[in-house]
């Protein structure tokens, strides 16, 4: 398919767009080569249909950082010039890629040296045949990018002819989207290197070899900060595991993320080779209706993040601009970010590692099912295992979103549902050591975790959908797929999927039309996720804006928006505040009291030990800073005991009236006098809202505040 006009245009080297050597960083500190490398980004000769001229890489070519700029090119030719190091006489040469989409055949002088199919798995191949050190060579890469990608796995990325949903997807990453590099190994060298640390005791290693003589090798893998170290010999494959029992094991969580770095180690000499590879002793369990982790409950409070960027698409622009998401996260409240239908880069992954940052991890999908387009998301696992399972953040896997590529209709295809069972499978047959979500939100067949998807702009009914779930009396709830396509989802699949004994998490939820608005339904949404301690965790709906999707907490290029009060932080804190009101609006939660009444409240504890805390509140100005607690309450309660992971009895705080619009700030401070937590009720007027002109019938005033 081509929708560009057949005329070639023709971009001069020297564009402003071309950036000289973006992300510049070696990317992979999780498997670190970074002594003997050469990075490939930058000014390659490109040509595609229409189009002669020059692209920066690593930007797709429908991104802006790119110099192209085009959409919906289906074939373009990369070509440049490289040159290994002389000093690399005597190595074996590899050239790795960190993503492609979605084809790639990759030549050198005009000889293929391999050829990959899929869009977001990091793949590489020895080249030492073909390149010589000291010797320049023209390296090429030719991409197939077809437009219609409803069999290939392609996550949020728009399609022709359409995807099924189409609302919520963006503009296409084609090409090469990652960085390119090249880099010097030993004669004989460590093709993968798999480390786990779930024995909490030691590290599990097992190293496949490559190069010269990769069976009955000698292997040497050693914790570079203490000096343990194993010492193992390859099988005729050239593979080897073992163990590196520690001395004085230091667990991986959250408040301690410790890493070690294990340097695996192959041959003698000139042709040795050497690699660091990076993980945390940590082990993620089930048991029952709870996750743990190192033998702790774990609650997730998590954020979906697209990985979307402006002007550059899935590429993030810089490595810190990458990073810094991190940081914005964590600043946000959150202990997890679930990274949605993306690969994301290894030195982001990295970055959470060493940050204590919780991931859920997960491919793309396609988005109709037939067996090949099955196959195809299947074939991405072993990747996405093979690069990113070292990872100790990472604590869930995920798997088919929505039953996206499986036509929205799990429960009505048995061909559908064994998809999403072989998945499941495969994916737990390549690691047993983490939780996985096989359809995420809907209709689950074979899942160590159930979670849901749920949009409810009545903050009434979600206090009571949200309740019925808990309890287990209701299954079902309405999912808008487009304006006047509206169906009742379950969270089953089948009836023989047990109904308890099985995590339950809600993992996309979120309403609003404004900020303001959007913020609102955070403090009060998440509440009463809060208010159920049979839940496991919750993801709210989402980071940062992507395109035409509004939905982030920031805007897309990372800015905080006017949240109207609301500090994410305190609503997503280990210790909060639950209301026992459905507010009336945003920016009014109540009407003004003219006289003193009582406000109910529980207390959400998911720390280490109990709490023992009195509930504290005050009128303040409306529009008062939340985060500036006044010097005086203006009522207090008694002593409140709240246990670990259990909602605490009621507490009842009698407040004087407002006299008029006002703030009314409600805080938790513990026995020393220290803030645990903190929530507010704006009191002010409720203007209805001006439907003057509407057709007759089409709009009806409904109350204002549903039933608590």
């Amino acid at each position: 398919m081509s929708v560009l006009p057949s005329e070639i245009t023709t971009v001069q080297p020297g564009s402003s767009a071309i950036a000289e050597i973006p992300r510049p960083e070696y990317p992979r500190p999780d498997r670190d080569r970074s002594s003997r490398w050469v990075n490939l980004n930058g000014r390659w000769s490109f040509e595609a249909d229409g189009y002669a001229g020059e692209i920066t890489v690593p930007f797709a070519w429908e991104s802006e950082a790119s110099g192209v700029n085009r959409s919906w090119l289906e074939h373009g030719v990369y070509r440049r010039r490289v040159v290994a190091p002389e000093a690399w006489v005597g190595s074996r040469l590899v050239l790795s890629f960190g993503a492609v989409h979605h084809r790639a055949v990759v030549r050198i002088d005009g000889g293929v040296v391999g050829e990959h199919v899929g869009g977001y798995e990091s793949f590489e191949f020895d080249v030492t045949d073909y390149l010589l050190p000291g010797i320049e060579s023209e390296l090429t890469v030719e991409v197939t990018a077809p437009a219609d990608k409803r069999a290939v796995a392609h996550g949020k990325q728009r399609s022709i002819p359409r995807d099924d949903y189409d609302g919520v997807s963006f503009t296409p990453t084609s090409g090469i989207w990652q960085t390119v590099w090249l880099e010097a190994r030993g004669r004989t060298y460590a093709q993968s290197v798999i480390v786990r640390g779930d024995s909490l005791t030691g590290l599990d290693v097992a190293v496949e070899l490559a190069g010269d003589a990769p069976d009955g090798a000698s292997v040497s893998a050693r914790i570079v900060s203490t000096n343990e170290a194993i010492r193992l010999t390859t099988d005729a494959a050239g593979r080897a595991s073992g163990r590196i029992e520690l001395a004085a094991p230091r667990l991986w969580s959250p408040s301690d993320p410790h890493l070690y770095r294990i340097e695996v180690s192959t041959g003698d000499g000139e042709g040795a080779d050497s690699v660091v590879a990076v993980t945390g002793l940590r082990r993620i369990e089930v048991r029952g209706e709870q996750l743990f982790l190192n033998g702790s409950r774990l609650y997730l409070r998590g954020i979906l993040d697209q990985g979307y960027w402006p002007d550059t698409g899935l590429t993030a622009p810089t490595a810190d601009a990458l990073l810094r998401d991190i940081r914005l996260a964590r600043d946000l409240g959150y202990n997890l970010v679930r990274k949605h239908l993306k690969f994301e880069e290894p030195i982001w992954l990295h970055e959470a590692d060493r940050t204590g940052t919780l991931v859920w991890a997960e491919p793309a999908c396609p988005s109709r099912f037939s067996e090949a387009a099955a196959d195809a998301f299947d074939a991405q696992l072993p990747a996405m295992v093979e690069r990113d399972g070292n990872h100790p953040s990472i604590v869930i896997w995920g798997l088919y979103n929505e039953e996206w590529g499986l036509d929205w209709d799990i429960p009505g295809s048995a061909a559908r549902a064994a998809a999403a069972e072989r998945a499941y499978d495969r994916l737990r047959g390549l690691d047993a050591t983490r939780p996985i979500v096989e359809n995420s939100g809907w209709s689950h067949v074979k899942s160590d975790l159930v979670d849901w998807h749920y949009y409810e702009p009545d903050l009434g009914e979600w206090r009571r959908a949200v309740a019925r779930m808990a309890s287990g009396e209701q299954e079902t709830f309405p999912v808008r797929l487009g304006p006047d396509f509206i169906v009742d989802k379950s969270l089953y699949g089948s009836s023989e999927f047990p109904r308890t004994g099985v995590p339950i998490i809600n993992s996309e939820y979120g309403e609003g039309f404004t900020s303001l608005e959007r913020a609102w339904h955070l403090r009060w949404e998440t509440q009463e996720l809060r208010r159920h301690d049979r839940f496991a965790g919750y993801v709210y709906t989402e980071f940062a804006d992507v395109e035409h999707e509004a939905a982030g907490l920031l805007t897309a290029d990372r800015r905080a928006k006017d949240w109207g009060g609301c500090i994410p932080a305190d609503v997503n804190a280990d210790t909060v505040l639950v209301l026992d009101l459905v507010p009336l609006s945003a920016g009014a939660d109540i009407l003004p009291p003219t006289e003193p009444f009582g406000i109910d409240l529980r207390v959400s504890h998911h720390g280490d030990s109990a709490l023992e805390a009195t509930v504290h509140a005050a009128w303040v100005p409306a529009g008062s800073p939340v985060d500036e607690l006044p010097e005086h309450d203006d009522a207090s309660s008694g002593s409140v005991r709240v246990e670990p992971f259990r909602l605490s009895e009621t507490v009842t705080v009698t407040v004087p009236p407002s006299g008029g619009a006002a703030r009314l700030l409600i805080w938790l401070l513990d026995e020393q006098g220290r803030l645990s937590a903190r929530a507010f009720l704006d009191a002010a007027e409720v203007e209805p809202p001006n439907r003057r002109g509407a057709r007759a019938g089409e709009y009806t005033d409904s109350p204002l505040v549903g039933e608590a």
